[in-house]
């Protein structure tokens, strides 16, 4: 098996948390290269997980002929714009999402993309999980009957004002962290077009949306809600995962959270019957890795599709845009 040469463009929490442990499993995967702009964290990373090559600043990386593939962990604000130039430097693509924070950006992203001949894709490993496509396989078998409704809710402590998350000059917010998450997940279960969004929000005073809940109506009258929120114990690490999707005949739920691993369980409850089921599902972040590497040397579709990412992007417009953000 042909291993993929990585670069790493940063060294965010979620790179040394969760992407980088999974491209050290991924099969197809070399972990090549990494930049940043602090010398001892690159240090420390090179030292954590082997990285043979080590760069100040990320255009030395993109120069390195050797990287074959780009993982961007970047904050929100920078995803359109180291994207573009590695594009423009023949690299192959992963940048966490949400992939830019405009739909017509994306479009540039992907049109850029096709024009350099490279395979771009936007990081949301949870949708490469087994347990999804578990649920999905239920869904669409008709167990549950005609879908009615669906809700999706991923709410997390809020942080220090020296996060990110909670700046809106980085695109913070609950909705472009969390909410992202929750229409991705409506989108890929449901397949189908939203018609008509309502949403309301709650702001912090550095005017970024902490609490956000939204109504969507979707073609052949069937609806979804969402709710995102950084509003719970600050620092504390905590979370809200679920969802529940209801039928004429029953409904599947679960409170797995994005991205976990390991043995998980839904719950199928038809005829006051509740049947729990179990996935086998290994680290997310792995599989999302090895999907991208199959697609430059097998010519595999990205699983995370552009139609796909532009759908969730037009989706967090329009309720960006009815919470005023």
């Amino acid at each position: 098996m042909r291993k993929i040469k990585w670069g790493v463009l940063g060294t965010a929490g979620i790179a040394k948390g969760c992407t980088i442990p999974g491209m050290q499993q991924a099969e197809n995967c070399e972990l090549y290269a990494i930049a940043g702009r602090d010398p001892q964290k690159l240090a420390d990373f090179q030292k954590e997980f082997g990285f043979n090559r080590v760069y100040e600043g990320y255009d030395a990386l993109l120069r390195d002929e050797a990287v074959e593939a780009v993982y961007i962990p970047l904050p929100n604000e920078l995803h359109y714009e180291w994207t573009m130039k590695a594009l423009k430097a023949g690299k192959h693509v992963l940048c966490e999402k949400p992939l830019a924070p405009t739909v017509a950006q994306i479009e540039e992203m992907i049109a850029c993309a096709k024009e350099n001949g490279v395979v771009l894709m936007e990081a949301f490993a949870y949708l490469h999980s087994p347990f999804i496509a578990a649920v999905k396989k239920e869904l669409d078998s008709g167990i549950i009957g005609d879908v009615l409704y669906m809700e999706s809710a991923f709410l997390t402590s809020d942080y220090d004002l020296s996060n990110i998350r909670m700046r809106k000059a980085t695109f913070g917010g609950c909705t472009y962290d969390l909410g992202c998450y929750c229409t991705s997940q409506i989108l890929w279960m449901l397949d189908r077009e939203p018609v008509s969004v309502k949403a309301v929000a709650d702001f912090s005073e550095e005017g970024v949306d902490v609490l956000t809940s939204a109504q969507v109506l979707f073609e052949g009258g069937v609806r979804a809600s969402f709710l995102s929120g950084m509003c719970l114990a600050t620092e504390k690490n905590h979370r809200i995962d679920r969802f529940c999707i209801f039928g004429t005949e029953g409904s599947i739920s679960s409170d797995v959270r994005f991205n976990q691993e390991g043995e998980l369980t839904y719950r199928i409850t038809k005829n006051g019957t509740v049947t729990e089921k179990t996935v086998k599902t290994p680290h997310n972040y792995r599989l999302e890795v090895e999907q991208l590497g199959r697609c430059i040397t097998d010519g595999e579709e990205p699983h995370v599709s552009h139609a796909f990412t532009v759908r969730n992007a037009r989706l967090m417009e329009a309720v960006l845009k009815k919470i005023g953000y």
